[in-house]
């Protein structure tokens, strides 16, 4: 069975035409040009402004033409992520979409659902005849997941909506009013090399298979990062034998929790049995650390290599390890305003050489802008001591939620008449885009919502079938009441 012939056939069929246009973030030439096509063969008046956002129009079922302007806002990117071994060109390929049971997964990359998904919902609604609306337009924003550059780059006039419904959550069931500001922050410590000494054996330590995950949304869940494990690892077993390190890396997104990393490393030959024995025991401790939270098959791994020709000089590569290890990561505050929300966290998301540098990238999130900039000002003191050049970037602002949002009474009772049942009413530690629509629109009233997603920004992403219909429908609803208010 195709994803095609999975109901509701326009929102399949639309999102299976996005699975085929290569869209990473900050490369969305094609994607864009996609949305303008379809755009075309449909019929419907389209623009795109200068920053690459895209915005499709159509006007009012008969009728309707008083009811409010509805924006369906989704993003176009998607974050691009594969396992270890794993031969697809992000620039290039399709995504290999898979039906596992309950589920719609990628074979073994990010699926893109999201917001893939939440782009397909806006454009079913467009050509669905079955919809009775008001005058709709349908925002697709650019380079979400890094930097929120369309919703930054967004100008005074090209949307005119009243209501945004924002379709760009992971859980049905749930009607999200607020989210967390993030900052990234880019630590760049100069490093020089020096010959390595010809009585040391190389190592490269590895340490992969983990589940990694959303930065925001799967913050919480007690993963484990592997940057900091390796750093922890390196940290410790220098203690136990002392080592050199040849060159380190790990990681890839800022918003992605890092799944794996590994490090070169060179240990005296008299050394070689402890260190492969504390690496052996340490594997043992961390599985029985993160037994609950982890994969049960990842790993951590010494496999002899061949000698390098040089090392990072001593200080430099130990004050590093000791900087990766010593970086607030993880959880960072919980929230007094709602219970069980996540306030404040911190991802340390990748390490990697250059050739003189060392970059190391970290991303804070939380719903109060002062405690994102502290432990972003922390971050800086801290590799500030180790002489990097510290800076930051992609700020944003939080969405602070609106208990009395019309849209929201308008999708609360959508909800509990379609499917008998209350739906959660919460904030996100997750970003969205809402908080800088409403700094540009202050009157917007917004929701957001979306179908059940899990892993997201991981090669385990996947999408549970019975939401799609279940976040169209309600979709479907909200805009049909939207017309008759």
């Amino acid at each position: 069975m195709k994803i095609t012939e999975l109901k509701p056939a326009l929102v399949w069929q639309a999102f299976d035409e996005i699975t085929k246009v290569p869209r990473p973030t900050h490369h969305l030439d094609k994607m864009k040009a996609f949305l303008l096509d379809w755009a075309k063969r449909h019929n419907i008046e389209a623009d795109s402004d200068a920053v690459g956002n895209v915005v499709m129009r159509v006007p009012a079922t008969p009728g309707c033409e008083n009811a409010p302007v509805v924006v369906l806002q989704a993003h176009q990117d998607m974050v691009a992520e594969k396992n270890p071994g794993v031969k697809h060109d992000f620039m290039t390929d399709p995504i290999t979409t898979v039906i596992d049971g309950d589920w719609v997964r990628a074979e073994g990359t990010t699926l893109g659902a999201d917001d893939g998904m939440g782009c397909a919902a806006a454009m079913a609604c467009l050509i669905d005849p079955d919809l009775k609306h008001g005058p709709l337009e349908a925002l697709f924003t650019v380079d979400e997941e890094q930097g929120l550059i369309g919703a930054n780059g967004l100008q005074a006039g090209f949307i005119h909506g009243d209501v945004l419904l924002n379709l760009d959550s992971e859980e049905m069931g749930q009607l999200v009013i607020g989210c967390a500001g993030g900052k990234v922050t880019e630590c760049r410590l100069p490093y020089r090399r020096v010959p390595m000494p010809t009585d040391l054996v190389c190592y490269k330590v590895s340490l992969g298979g983990l589940k990694g995950g959303h930065s925001g949304m799967e913050i919480g869940l007690g993963r484990a990062n592997a940057n900091q494990q390796l750093a922890r690892t390196l940290w410790e077993a220098d203690r136990v034998t002392p080592l050199e390190l040849c060159e380190i890396d790990g990681g890839n997104l800022a918003n992605a929790i890092p799944r794996d990393a590994h490090a070169v490393v060179a240990v005296s030959r008299d050394n070689t049995v402890a260190f492969e024995n504390f690496i052996i025991a340490h594997n043992d401790m961390l599985h029985a650390e993160f037994a609950l939270a982890e994969n049960k098959d990842f790993s951590l791994v010494a496999e002899p290599v061949d000698p390098r020709a040089d090392i990072i000089e001593s200080g430099t590569a130990h004050r590093l390890i000791a900087a990766l290890f010593a970086c607030p990561n993880g959880v960072q505050g919980m929230s007094l305003a709602i219970d069980g929300l996540i306030e404040t966290s911190c991802n340390l998301a990748s390490v990697k050489m250059a050739d003189d540098k060392i970059l190391v990238t970290i991303h804070q999130r939380s719903a109060v802008d002062s405690r994102r900039d502290e432990i972003a000002d922390r971050i800086s003191a801290l590799f500030g001591m180790i002489g990097a050049d510290v800076s930051f970037d992609d700020a944003y602002v939080g969405w602070s939620p609106d208990p009395e949002s019309k849209v929201l009474k308008i999708a609360e009772a959508s909800y509990k008449d379609l499917f008998h049942a209350e739906p959660r009413v919460e904030a996100l530690h997750a970003g969205l885009e809402c908080g800088l629509f409403l700094e540009k629109m202050p009157g917007l009233d917004m929701v957001s919502f979306g179908p059940t997603l899990k892993s997201i920004h991981s090669p385990s992403e996947k999408v549970l079938i019975e939401s799609v219909a279940q976040f169209y429908d309600l979709l479907h609803e909200i805009i049909s009441r939207l017309a008759k208010s």
